[in-house]
């Protein structure tokens, strides 16, 4: 557990991760979704909606250290040009940002402002959507091959059952979000789930297996529409 802290959290120190790491990556999620959570709750009984709901995603960026947004920026600077699979992989390496990567961080941190805008503070859903949202890079990094030839940040967690975190994983996020609200809760983490996956795919379609940056796009995708899903008005 501590590595995984570690691994998506700046807290705990630097931590070497290894092949056991993502198998905690659902727990952790939980514990991340229970923080960023609990911020929202309290911000809400001190500002209005608005002014609380960038609190959260202020917090929720400064907790995971803008690892997973910088996943979906580099995601979507390589993977929706029109480009080869090389030139896509080095696009997704390079430090800067283009106009998609661009485009595509503003709409969803929009989108999620006004998710969480409308809606009442829910620990719960948070916990049940983060969780969802580190089950699909678990799972996804050891059922889908790896993109790159040499290394990269994710080299050292390839390998191991996929089946038993998916289980775990898959379970609590749902358990969460039945004790959040119910049915629409419920269905909002599965649309989370299926959102992420959808984005693990797109990716193996696109550069045959998947990278660091893809795992941290299909986390921050799944949390976006789960967040959407929970705040429509049914």
């Amino acid at each position: 557990m501590r590595r995984a802290i570690a691994f998506l959290t700046p807290i705990g120190g630097a931590a070497t991760p290894d092949r056991a790491t993502f198998s905690w990556f659902p727990a952790a999620g939980a514990l991340i979704g229970l923080a960023v959570g609990s911020v929202w709750w309290g911000a809400d009984r001190l500002w209005a909606p608005a002014v609380a709901a960038a609190i959260v995603i202020a917090a929720d960026l400064a907790l995971t250290g803008l690892l997973h947004v910088d996943g979906l920026v580099d995601s979507a600077d390589g993977l929706l040009p029109q480009m080869e699979r090389e030139r896509r992989l080095a696009v997704m390496a390079e430090p800067t940002v283009g106009a998609y990567g661009v485009t595509v961080a503003v709409v969803v941190l929009l989108l999620r402002f006004a998710a969480l805008a409308s809606m009442a503070p829910d620990v719960l859903l948070v916990a049940g959507a983060w969780c969802a949202a580190r089950t699909t890079m678990a799972v996804a990094a050891r059922v889908v091959p790896y993109a790159r030839d040499g290394g990269g940040l994710a080299t050292d967690l390839l390998g191991g059952d996929w089946r038993w975190v998916a289980a775990y994983g898959v379970t609590g996020a749902l358990v969460l979000g039945a004790l959040a609200d119910g049915t629409q809760t419920v269905l909002a983490v599965a649309a989370g789930l299926a959102a992420g996956a959808a984005v693990v795919a797109f990716g193996w379609r696109r550069l045959g297996g998947f990278t660091g940056d893809v795992l941290g796009a299909a986390g921050v995708v799944a949390e976006t529409i789960t967040l959407l899903v929970a705040a429509a008005a049914w």
